[in-house]
C-alpha cells in the first residue's frame, strides 16, 4: 500500500475522532456517537475512499489491517480531544454530560487515563478490524451483482431491429 494512501486514511481517521470528541460531550448523542466510533469508524472511512476512488482493497487481510489502523488511530484521537474537554468542564464549570465518566477522569492518575485510552484503542482496532473486514465482503458481494447485472443486461439479449 502507498504512503500517501496511509497517510489520507489517518488524517481521515484523526479528522473522525476529533468530531467524535467533540459531539461525545453533547449529553444523549454522547453515548450514541461514542458506539457508533467503536463500531464503524471503519466502513465510514473505507466506504468513502472507495466511492472517490482512493482505495481499491484487494484482500481480506488488507481490510482487516486498514480497519484496525482506522479504529485505534480514531480511538486515540478521540480521547485526545475528549478527555481534557471533560476534565476543563467539571473542573471550571461544573458540568458533565456523564457523571461516572467525569468523577473517574478527575480523580484518575495520569497513567491510568493512558491505559484505559489505548485499551479501549485496542478494542475498537479489534472490532473495527472486523467491520473492515465484512465491509470488503459487501463491497465484493456488490461488485459481483452489478457484474451479474450488466452482463445479463447485454449479454445474451441483445437483439436489434434491422430496418
Amino acid at each position: 500500500m502507498y504512503k500517501s494512501i496511509v497517510k489520507i486514511i489517518l488524517l481521515l481517521s484523526i479528522f473522525l475522532g476529533i468530531v467524535s470528541g467533540l459531539l461525545t460531550i453533547v449529553p444523549y448523542l454522547g453515548e450514541i456517537v461514542f458506539w457508533l466510533l467503536i463500531t464503524i469508524a471503519a466502513p465510514v472511512v473505507i466506504m468513502f475512499l472507495t466511492r472517490v476512488n482512493l482505495l481499491e482493497i484487494t484482500s481480506v487481510r488488507q481490510s482487516a489491517v486498514i480497519g484496525a489502523l482506522i479504529g485505534f488511530i480514531s480511538f486515540l484521537s478521540f480521547s485526545a480531544v475528549y478527555i481534557p474537554i471533560v476534565v476543563i468542564l467539571d473542573k471550571f464549570f461544573n458540568y458533565s454530560s456523564n457523571p461516572g465518566v467525569s468523577m473517574f477522569l478527575i480523580n484518575a492518575t495520569v497513567i491510568l487515563i493512558i491505559m484505559l485510552a489505548v485499551f479501549m484503542g485496542v478494542l475498537s482496532a479489534t472490532v473495527n478490524s472486523f467491520s473492515g473486514f465484512v465491509t470488503y465482503y459487501l463491497v465484493e458481494f456488490n461488485k459481483s451483482l452489478k457484474s451479474k447485472q450488466n452482463e445479463n443486461e447485454y449479454g445474451q439479449f441483445n437483439i436489434r431491429k434491422q430496418r
